[in-house]
């Protein structure tokens, strides 16, 4: 095992550390108990029963038994202990690792969660974490007490007899071997069966996700078909792990009988002079068949183990790569934002120097508006992206306020950035819960909000108002009503600089008018930047900057670049009435 998994190991096992060693101390007690019963009675039929008797000394039959159904009784109150113990210890690590893994999710940049599927990190954060916690219960936890039973009853077994303890052990080696073969071909198995379980855990998770999307398309049947499919091959792939596993099982069984058979047999026609009472043949049965079960779950757990590694290092190798968090801690918070925002001579490629923006600059004054112009792919989201800095620029500076934005808390720059996207996110909790988010604010402000979002007679025709429960991403609500809830929830934050990325797309003639009044009143001494199709709602903006393929080809007023004779602009906003005259 590479060091590097074995630190990582560690990693997990260090909180959990104390419950270990208690948990492993009192399985060795188990141990005890287990390796102790069969000796009492081997002592009550040779020493007691074989010859009448029923008391040597201080000790009687009832005594020794007395003593067996005490170790009886520790040994199940211990094994209880130990049971919830190492279950507990197992829920502590899927706690420790679940909010690890989502905590990094969460401060992840948007670098890493353009290359990481949503399904993938959701395979990550269940079934990996699950095959961890299996290592914990099935391994850890168990490894000193088997390790433990193993040198005690070889050690009890050869002082009893050495002889009929060596012929015993002629089986083990067969046993070893048989279990590491197998053990081997089951990992393969398994390791081929857990990769079909992540390809079918990520294909379920997409499909729940864009279950819309296969609707609109009519690809039920055809994605009905690649999922029985791909459940067809998971299930294919079972069929040899069950076939290992019982294998296993019934090769056991056969070597346990096989030596049983022998030390019959070497007692009956005293093979080596060894001549045995009946409690001693007794015992080293019972040891026998005791003896097979560590050693066989000891090989055995070699496959968890290597299971559970193979979940360690997927799950480590996305938290090791510090280098996608964003630090939420460093950087400076302004006494006041103003709003003003520069763009000087700006580069930026979301990969290699493919660039979507090519030396970039323009300003915006504070308290002023803007509009973003251009083609689909022309750079305009990208421009609202890196001003948020949920990517870094490759070249140039971004000034908030005359401050390079790298420089300013990305807790609190994003706090006095808002935006309201073309599709917003609903959570699956209650209206208020949504535009608060949870900061606590007053019901006076609230409904205050509601008013100036325009959102009030949307709430009122709810039946429980502000307490009503949105359903999963708000599918229960239209597209202009989820609309306006984020018109409300990015009001409630009042940043000091507005982004609206067609924010008016859904929504009505009507609701829009109201919604851009409101607008108007709260960015009066703020900043907003539009970004829009329709050209009539950003005629008014002190700005419009044009933007194709990565690259600014005008900025001015409206009146300003329809000046400009055959100017892009111009010739797009024609374009925009001929077309509205046809409709």
């Amino acid at each position: 095992m590479k060091s590097q998994t074995l630190q990582r190991i560690y990693k997990m096992l260090k909180p959990q550390k104390k419950a270990i060693i208690i948990i492993s101390i009192l399985s060795i007690l188990i141990s005890i108990c287990e390796v102790v019963r069969p000796y009492l009675i081997k002592i009550v039929i040779d020493e007691y029963l074989s010859v009448g008797l029923w008391q040597k000394g201080a000790m009687t039959i009832g005594i020794i038994g007395s003593i067996y159904v005490a170790l009886v009784l520790i040994g199940n109150i211990l094994d209880f202990v130990v049971t919830t113990a190492t279950s507990m210890t197992g829920e502590n690590v899927i706690y420790y690792i679940r909010n690890k893994l989502y905590k990094y999710a969460q401060y992840a940049n948007m670098k890493f969660h353009d290359k990481t599927p949503a399904g993938t990190l959701f395979v990550r954060i269940t079934n990996d974490v699950e095959d961890i916690t299996t290592m914990f219960k099935d391994v850890i936890t168990t490894f000193a007490k088997d390790v433990f039973m193993i040198v005690a009853l070889i050690i009890i077994m050869i002082s009893i007899d050495y002889k009929l303890a060596l012929l015993c052990f002629i089986l083990i080696p067969f046993v070893v071997v048989t279990s590491v073969v197998i053990t081997r071909i089951s990992n393969k198995v398994r390791e081929y069966s857990k990769n079909v379980k992540t390809k079918l855990n990520i294909f379920l998770a997409e499909s729940i996700y864009g279950v819309k999307i296969i609707k609109i398309f009519n690809r039920q049947f055809e994605k009905e078909k690649e999922c029985e499919e791909l459940t067809q091959e998971f299930y294919k792939s079972r069929i040899p792990t069950a076939f290992t596993e019982g294998f296993l099982i019934g090769m056991m069984t056969v070597f346990e009988n096989i030596g049983v058979a022998m030390i019959v047999w070497a007692c009956t026609y005293h093979i080596f002079n060894i001549h045995l009472e009946i409690g001693v043949i007794y015992v080293f049965i019972t040891y026998l068949k005791q003896i097979y079960e560590p050693i066989n779950r000891i090989v055995e757990n070699f496959e968890t183990i290597q299971e559970a590694v193979v979940s360690i290092n997927k799950i480590y190798d996305i938290l090791d790569h510090k280098e996608y968090l964003e630090d939420f801690e460093s950087g400076k918070e302004l006494d006041k934002i103003k709003g003003k925002i520069e763009f000087k001579h700006v580069w930026f490629a979301y990969k290699n120097e493919d660039w979507v923006l090519k030396d970039v600059s323009f300003t915006i004054e504070a308290g002023k508006s803007i509009a973003l112009v251009g083609k689909t792919g022309s750079g305009k989201t990208t421009i609202i992206n890196l001003i948020n800095r949920f990517y870094e620029i490759q070249k140039g500076e971004i000034l908030l306020d005359g401050v390079n934005i790298k420089d300013i808390n990305l807790r609190y720059l994003r706090k006095k950035v808002g935006i309201v996207l073309q599709d917003p996110f609903i959570f699956a909790k209650t209206i208020r819960e949504n535009i608060e988010l949870n900061d606590n604010l007053s019901d006076d402000y609230i409904e205050e909000i509601i008013r100036l979002s325009s959102a009030d007679e949307f709430v009122d025709s709810l039946p429980n108002g502000l307490e009503e429960m949105a359903s999963e991403r708000g599918n229960s609500y239209s597209a202009g009503e989820k609309q306006l809830l984020a018109f409300a929830r990015i009001f409630a934050h009042d940043p000091s600089v507005f982004i609206l990325d067609e924010a008016t797309a859904n929504i009505d003639t009507k609701t829009e008018a109201l919604i851009q009044k409101s607008v108007d009143k709260l960015s009066k001494e703020k900043t907003s930047i539009f970004i829009a199709h329709r050209l009539s709602t950003i005629v008014n903006v002190d700005k419009i900057i044009v933007l194709s393929k990565g690259e600014i080809l005008e900025q001015g007023s409206h009146q300003d670049l329809l000046q400009i004779p055959n100017g892009y602009y111009n010739k797009l906003y024609n374009a925009y009435y001929e077309q509205l005259m046809m409709t």
